[in-house]
């Protein structure tokens, strides 16, 4: 129901014109307006700001994190090729998969199917004074041992593609939910004014396994509009039409908007709607990015070494190396939530082949990302993410692996996560998470805690109920893993 403050102002905001203008829909109208939600509303009934700000005025712990970057590896990349090393694989390669485990599991395309037992393609190594096993398919990040937290005992609860990458995004599987970088958008506020507070960019392996990614996947669903994700074009111009129309001049500009602001401040004293607000936003900061964002795409000034670091051929190539850079220089200019999709991480088929490609492709953007943040002192305050929307089977489907949900990897580093630990574990076969079991939610809440945020308390009324990322189901932050 409307929280009674918006139902008097909107009552206010009635003349006898515009009750004769709208009254054709009459009590309809009245009662759609009492049954909608106010998502306008979160942490105690505190009411959204109209400008940068989020909701939180006050840490509820401790910022470790002012912006997050989260390297999705679109697709569901193996854990059992990248940092989940199993000699029990190898041992019992090509003999009938335990059915023990297996008995009335899920198991996608597999079902039904003879299961028998695929050994890694990679070989693994322990790197750094940590002795961390990664794949020796990724020696860059292997370079980086020291600093990231593998975590080997993550689960989810979808199957396919793009409800699995829903689920990751925003803790649910309905369309209409707010991703997390809305949600810490939401909270946090933008952090630049210049520049969206939430930029996704994507990217395509060569090699094959590319899956395709929805818009939904950064979507702000039932939070105003102001905080939904920005695609920025991995190609070219990096947003379309940013600068004027022949013949138009800045000033001009300037004046189009204002107008537009004005009469859109006319329409909002008319009625409460926070989305016209996000209107008048969004016009303020298109036109801010006229400027902003080609200073930002403007690789000129980056030196040849730092090109080489991330292994940027050209920038604005469309790479995920190129889009890495990109995303640091999107961290230095206070964008609080930046995602890197790289779709190339399906292999149902050619898996020992393709795996190395796709590893090559991403190792080390990856590690020059964490790298080039530690040199310039932003690693401490900026957390990474790198990891898919779920694992691939212990059993063989061909030469490749199927989708699978009860085992998966990932990695965090930076924004006080503990650097050297491998935190979890699975079975002898990697088929299940065993050891410090890590759900989605779990994840979410432990990202928020970050950044200073109760998962617990950070809520939104919709259709009744209190929703939040990290859902109904009770969720734990990993503080075994926090600095």
């Amino acid at each position: 129901m409307k929280n009674i403050v918006d139902l008097i102002r909107n009552a206010d905001s009635i003349d006898r014109r515009s009750f004769l203008k709208h009254s054709a829909y009459g009590l309809g109208g009245i009662a759609f307006g009492l049954l909608e939600s106010d998502p306008t509303l979160a942490l105690g009934h505190q009411r959204l700001q109209s400008g940068s700000d989020g909701v939180i005025h006050t840490p509820q712990f401790p910022v470790r994190a002012k912006r997050i970057i989260h390297l999705c590896m679109a697709g569901g990349p193996s854990h059992l090729e990248t940092f989940d090393n199993k000699p029990m694989l190898r041992k019992m390669h090509d003999q009938p998969f335990p059915e023990s485990l297996t008995k009335g599991q899920q198991l996608a395309q597999l079902q039904n199917a003879t299961l028998k037992v695929f050994g890694s393609t990679s070989n693994f190594k322990k790197w750094g004074k940590s002795g961390q096993e990664i794949a020796d398919i990724f020696p860059q990040i292997g370079g980086v041992a020291d600093d990231i937290c593998i975590i080997k005992s993550m689960v989810t609860e979808q199957i396919n593609h793009d409800p699995a990458q829903a689920f990751m995004n925003s803790g649910s599987t309905l369309k209409g939910r707010p991703s997390m970088g809305a949600w810490l958008q939401y909270g946090l506020g933008t952090g630049t004014d210049s520049l969206p507070g939430f930029v996704v960019l994507v990217s395509q392996g060569k090699a094959g396994g590319a899956q395709p990614v929805s818009a939904r996947q950064w979507s702000s669903g039932f939070l105003p509009g102001k905080f939904q994700g920005v695609q920025f074009q991995s190609k070219g111009d990096a947003v379309h039409y940013v600068g004027n129309p022949e013949g138009v001049c800045q000033s001009t500009q300037r004046l189009v908007v204002e107008e537009i602001k004005r009469l859109n401040g006319m329409l909002s004293e008319e009625r409460t709607d926070p989305e016209i607000q996000t209107r008048i936003a969004q016009y303020e900061l298109a036109f801010k990015m006229q400027s902003s964002v080609p200073e930002l795409t403007d690789m000129s000034k980056e030196p040849q070494s730092m090109l080489d670091m991330y292994g940027v051929k050209q920038p604005g190539d469309g790479s995920f190396a190129s889009n890495c850079l990109l995303a640091r220089r999107l961290a230095e200019r206070g964008v609080r939530f930046i995602q890197l999709y790289h779709r190339a991480w399906d292999h149902h088929g050619d898996i020992g082949s393709v795996m190395p490609k796709t590893a090559l492709e991403t190792d080390r953007p990856s590690a020059a990302l964490l790298s080039d943040l530690k040199q310039r002192g932003m690693l401490d305050d900026t957390l990474i993410i790198w990891g898919g929307e779920f694992g691939r089977t212990p059993m063989a489907q061909g030469n490749g692996r199927d989708h699978h949900i009860l085992a998966f990897s990932c990695w965090m580093a930076g924004g006080g996560i503990k650097g050297g630990l491998t935190y979890g574990g699975t079975d002898d076969f990697g088929y299940k998470s065993i050891e410090n079991v890590v759900s989605v939610h779990d994840l979410h809440a432990t990202m928020l805690y970050l950044s200073g945020i109760d998962h617990e308390r950070f809520t939104v009324k919709f259709q009744g109920l209190d929703a939040k990322l990290t859902g109904v189901e009770p969720a734990r932050i990993i503080k075994e893993i926090v600095g």
